[in-house]
Formats: structure tokens, C-alpha cells, sequence
């Protein structure tokens, strides 16, 4: 078996010399003796790993469980890296972790629940905007470009689409506008409308209101519908406009005891 001892270190610790123990780990067959040289070598790349992690510091994940990602980039990166083709571990790891943990806040931290096929779809469009881009020397792809690059149909690219803005949200504090106005998404927020707790308040009403008397019914219409004075209904019926007043608080105490009371 061999020990940590046989692996040199550079002197910037995340960058150990790992050439030889590669070299070892490709002639060797799968048991023990492999399995504690693989993990020898990353143990001995986790101090780069970490370097990784704590770029990413401050996007909504703990610092333990991104260095737990890219522990597992790197662990992909070992089994996977061949030495036989001419490039340095450290060129092939390090976008390999990094991808990992780019993997991890695209899957499990979105601010918005996104489908898993949406997702998916969001992942192929994304790359397709990118290699097509690339193609056309900086010229968008359009719909159907898409659509034939990931195979994928228009409508699951219009999906995909709208899932790139969803991985993140706006502050309601945020400015809308490059000028001094100050104007932000909150500004662009409607208000409650009163006018619906009165629609509700009108319908909870109008079965009470059926059952009085007609007398009483046309003096609350002229009173809160038609905004008349208790002096004008006075007149307008040939009472008292103390008789009014108390009819119109009768009226209103009966209608709330009945609203209150009725179990519906």
C-alpha cells in the first residue's frame, strides 16, 4: 500500500505533485490497493477543492456543503482524468469542480420552483445559446434553431427560456430606471382595493336587505346608494328627519344581528 509520503507537494499545498501516483493508479486493478491510492491522491487535491468552494461563498449555500460538491467534483475528476493524454490534473479538475458546483445551484437552489424537465430543458437551451452564438460569430439563434439543436420542441424551448430567469429573483427594492427618479419593482406593485371587501360586504347584505319592509328598503337606497341627506329623505317621504335617523339605525342594527347570526 502506499502512504501519503510517497506523494510530493509543490510549496502551495493546492497544488500537490500527484504525476507519479497517477501514473500508478492507471496499472493498478480495482481493490484495495487502488482504492487507498485514489484516495490518497484526493486528499491530497482537497485543499484545492476548498479554493473552489469558497468562490462561490455567499450565493445561499453553506460553505460545508459546497466544499462537500466539490469534494465530489474532484472525485469524479480523478476517476475520470487519463495522464496518458498530455494534460495536467490541475487543468482538467479544476473546471470539473467547478462545474459540479455550478450543477448543484442550478438543481437545488432555485428561488423558483422549477420542474426537473424544465430544468433539463433550461440546461439544453442554455448550452444551445452558447455553441450557437459562438457559430453565428455573436448571432443569436432564433426559436426554431434552438429547437433543432437540443431536439427538442418549440414550446419546451419557450419553457426552458423562461426557466433562465427563474434561477434568481429581483429585490423589490431594485431600480428600474438608469435615471435619478428612484423608481423600483415595488413601485410597480398594485394596492388592495377596497372597492372588492365592498362588493363582498354589498352581496353579504342583500338577502337581509330582501326582507324588509319596503319603506325601510327605499330609505337605506336613498341614504347609501343614491348619498341623500337624512333631511332630504325627510322630505322626500313626508316624516321627520328624526324619524328617518332612527329607522336608518334600526335598520342597520337588524341587518348586522342577522349578517352576524346567519350561519352561511
Amino acid at each position: 500500500m502506499h502512504t501519503t509520503s510517497t506523494l510530493k507537494r509543490h510549496p502551495h499545498d493546492d497544488a500537490p505533485d500527484t504525476d507519479a501516483a497517477f501514473q500508478r493508479l492507471a496499472d493498478l486493478p480495482d481493490g484495495p490497493e487502488r482504492r487507498a491510492l485514489r484516495d490518497e491522491i484526493v486528499q491530497a487535491w482537497m485543499p484545492m477543492a476548498h479554493r473552489i468552494a469558497v468562490r462561490y461563498r455567499g450565493r445561499g449555500e453553506t460553505l460545508e456543503d459546497l466544499t462537500q460538491v466539490a469534494a465530489l467534483g474532484l472525485v469524479k475528476a480523478v476517476d475520470r482524468y487519463r495522464p496518458e493524454r498530455g494534460h495536467a490534473f490541475e487543468s482538467y479538475a479544476v473546471p470539473t469542480i467547478a462545474g459540479e458546483i455550478k450543477r448543484h445551484f442550478r438543481d437545488h437552489m432555485w428561488v423558483l420552483h422549477v420542474p426537473r424537465r424544465v430544468q433539463e430543458a433550461r440546461n439544453r437551451v442554455r448550452v444551445a445559446i452558447k455553441d450557437l452564438t459562438a457559430q453565428n460569430e455573436g448571432r443569436g439563434p432564433t426559436l426554431a434553431e434552438l429547437a433543432a439543436y437540443t431536439r427538442l420542441t418549440e414550446d419546451e424551448v419557450r419553457s426552458g427560456l423562461e426557466a433562465l430567469e427563474s434561477y434568481a429573483t429581483l429585490s423589490l427594492d431594485a431600480e428600474l430606471t438608469a435615471g435619478d427618479d428612484g423608481y423600483s419593482l415595488a413601485d410597480g406593485l398594485g394596492e388592495d382595493d377596497a372597492g372588492y371587501d365592498l362588493v363582498v360586504d354589498r352581496e353579504a347584505v342583500r338577502p337581509a336587505l330582501s326582507r324588509l319592509p319596503r319603506r325601510e328598503q327605499t330609505i337605506l337606497y336613498l341614504r347609501f346608494f343614491r348619498g341623500m341627506t337624512q333631511s332630504d329623505i325627510a322630505r322626500e317621504l313626508g316624516v321627520s328627519q328624526m324619524h328617518v335617523s332612527r329607522l336608518i339605525s334600526g335598520c342597520c342594527a337588524d341587518l348586522r344581528e342577522q349578517i352576524l347570526s346567519d350561519p352561511t
